[in-house]
């Protein structure tokens, strides 16, 4: 079973287009198991269009609460708070949840012990069917953290379901950026793919990217999307690639068919013939080569 995680660096490449016609590709040809691990915008749904099977509730941290009962209303939690979390209200005190951070030093300075750290939801996470096999996916909830937390859960769920179908493939359709989602969907896999566009913020993105693989000791390749837009920055980032000895396994053009398929909620490669899919499948073949020569 290997593992596959589709990066961009940015938003907007089409990593979550490629990311779907990869998984369609991979499920002709044996088991596979996807994650979404985009927790904070997840979308790949939206071409997968899942049947949910089970929905988890996810707990990321603690979050503070005053018992009035106990509270003295002495005023040190509102002196310790950083986040300015407590207020006064009819002269007791009580905190805000969406302001509160979880930091607990009202709860150790606290004298009359009036202040306990609760669990607090903060998302939820899902196991799926779909047409190419089981999909993992999750929400935070809006303002809540923890994300690179509960796309860690996603990657162990996956990892469960893949040893318990024999999947050949797991497929991971990472987060933009590289933040803490990236860092935990990257950790461990096998392979990372890295989509970018012609854009001097897509290759100032792309370093960054792999920069994260790099660190994590993550074999890297590059999938240029959209390379036609500008045939410039297009060799920019094929002469950077070069210099990083970073293979470029496919140049994907512009093309019409990519927002049809989007608008149909299925994958590129579901629509018949045509250019990109065509590029896709040699992208795919590129990718079982690349893998089985390391």
């Amino acid at each position: 079973m290997r593992q596959l995680v589709v990066l961009s660096g940015k938003g907007g490449t089409g990593k979550t287009t490629v990311a779907a016609a990869l998984a369609h590709l991979a499920a002709q040809e044996g088991p596979i198991v996807i994650a979404d691990a985009d927790v904070d915008a997840p979308n790949l749904g939206l071409l997968l269009q899942p049947e949910i099977v089970e929905q988890v509730p996810f707990f990321g941290g603690k979050k503070a609460s005053i018992n009035a009962e106990l509270c003295t209303a002495c005023g040190r939690c509102e002196e310790v708070c950083r986040y300015a979390a407590v207020a006064q209200r009819d002269g007791t005190f009580c905190i805000d949840s969406t302001a509160c951070e979880g930091c607990a030093s009202c709860f150790y300075q606290c004298p009359a012990q009036a202040i306990e750290m609760r669990e607090c939801q903060s998302g939820e996470w899902f196991r799926s069917k779909t047409r190419f096999g089981p999909f993992l996916h999750a929400r935070l909830i809006p303002g809540e953290e923890n994300s690179g937390k509960l796309v860690s859960v996603l990657r162990q769920q996956a990892l469960l379901e893949a040893h318990e179908s024999e999947a050949d493939w797991i497929i991971v359709d990472g987060a933009p950026g590289i933040g803490c989602p990236v860092i935990a969907a990257v950790t461990g896999v096998d392979l990372a793919l890295l989509v970018s566009e012609p854009t001097v913020s897509g290759l100032h993105d792309l370093e960054r990217a792999l920069q994260v693989a790099e660190h994590f000791r993550v074999p890297a390749t590059v999938c240029l999307n959209k390379s036609d837009l500008s045939p410039k920055l297009a060799e920019e980032i094929l002469a950077f690639c070069a210099r990083r000895h970073v293979p470029v396994l496919a140049q994907l053009l512009y093309d019409e068919v990519v927002p049809k398929a989007m608008r149909r909620g299925c994958a590129v490669t579901e629509l018949g013939e045509n250019a990109v899919a065509e590029e896709i499948k040699l992208l795919w073949l590129a990718l079982c080569d690349h893998v089985k020569a390391r």
